[in-house]
């Protein structure tokens, strides 16, 4: 199954209206059905007091490549919500580079259960930092 040019656009163009990503200096990795892959590095103004990535980085990289990845499996019309987010973390968010991969696990018209799983990685080193379960919530247009 491949991904519509309209659902890749409308991904590309929700993420480039994201703020908090840019701030991140986060990037779309990769796109496809029900899976989206975002990676950032850490900038000096998102690092916690030990110099690691803030888990408010983390919880931000996994949540949005989770959404997208719920909204690559909805209609064309559809935006995405998030309606709860759980996160376990794992081990301290330190590393060249933080990789976070969002994947449908059930897909539906009402809710969508999604998962990410983040990475921190240091040339060929990587080191999952973070297990997130959550439900993404599908809304239609109004009409």
């Amino acid at each position: 199954m491949h991904l519509s040019p309209e659902i890749v656009n409308k991904i590309e163009t929700s993420f480039a209206a994201q703020s908090m990503m840019a701030t991140f200096g986060a990037q779309l990795a990769e796109i496809s059905p029900g899976a989206v892959t975002i990676t950032a590095t850490i900038p000096e103004n998102c690092r916690q007091q030990h110099g690691y990535a803030h888990a408010a980085h983390t919880f931000g990289l996994g949540d949005s490549a989770a959404g997208y990845a719920a909204l690559s499996v909805m209609p064309e019309q559809s935006e995405v919500l998030t309606s709860e987010m759980n996160i376990h973390l794992l081990a301290p968010a330190r590393g060249d580079l933080i990789q976070a991969t969002g994947r449908v696990i059930k897909p539906g018209r009402r809710l969508v259960i999604v998962q990410a799983e983040v990475f921190a990685i240091t040339g060929a080193t990587r080191t999952q930092i973070a297990l997130m379960t959550g439900t993404m919530v599908p809304i239609l247009p109004k009409g």
